[in-house]
């Protein structure tokens, strides 16, 4: 089903305040607006403690459906936790509909995303395929929402921490 309906609406862009997503998602809900925050659960080691933790998939961005000549815009930029619909130039940031329905397609039961590579676990050793360190291999020690890993590597004697898009690594058999 292709968001480009009858209705006129099309998806544009929200920028929030730092770690006010879900005020923001709230007090649209409230305002009747059709919003979209895609999420996804992260394991986190606090304190020797894996805790499993809910975070945006993109922080500080979520998706609002409006149409350009029946909905009132006014409202959206004075929404707790809402800084800004993004803009380029004097024109809203409009989203492909292609594309926000790609993000929800990928969503599980639970409506949260999840990693594309499961095999990638914290503690796992992983070789890098693409880029100056091709070749190296290393420890994950950490996964981020911001669409990257960190691999604890040894290199000409000392460890050497570097941050890596998930897809310049794969596993290594053990």
């Amino acid at each position: 089903m292709s968001g480009t309906s009858h209705s006129g609406k099309c998806w544009y862009l929200i920028y929030a305040k730092p770690r006010q997503e879900k005020t923001a998602v709230d007090n649209l809900l409230r305002q009747a607006y059709e919003v979209y925050f895609p999420q996804i659960q992260v394991t986190r080691n606090r304190n020797s403690v894996r805790k499993v933790t809910i975070e945006p998939l993109f922080p500080r961005y979520l998706f609002i459906r409006l149409d350009a000549h029946t909905d009132n815009w006014a409202p959206i930029r004075s929404t707790l936790g809402v800084t800004a619909l993004v803009r380029f130039g004097a024109e809203p940031a409009r989203v492909p509909d292609a594309f926000v329905d790609y993000l929800k397609s990928r969503q599980n039961a639970e409506g949260l995303h999840e990693w594309a590579q499961p095999a990638l676990q914290i503690g796992s050793r992983a070789r890098v395929v693409s880029g100056p360190l091709a070749g190296y291999e290393g420890i994950l020690v950490a996964k981020s929402s911001r669409e990257r890993v960190i691999l604890l590597m040894d290199m000409v004697g000392t460890q050497v921490r570097t941050q890596l898009s998930p897809d310049q690594i794969e596993p290594v058999a053990q």
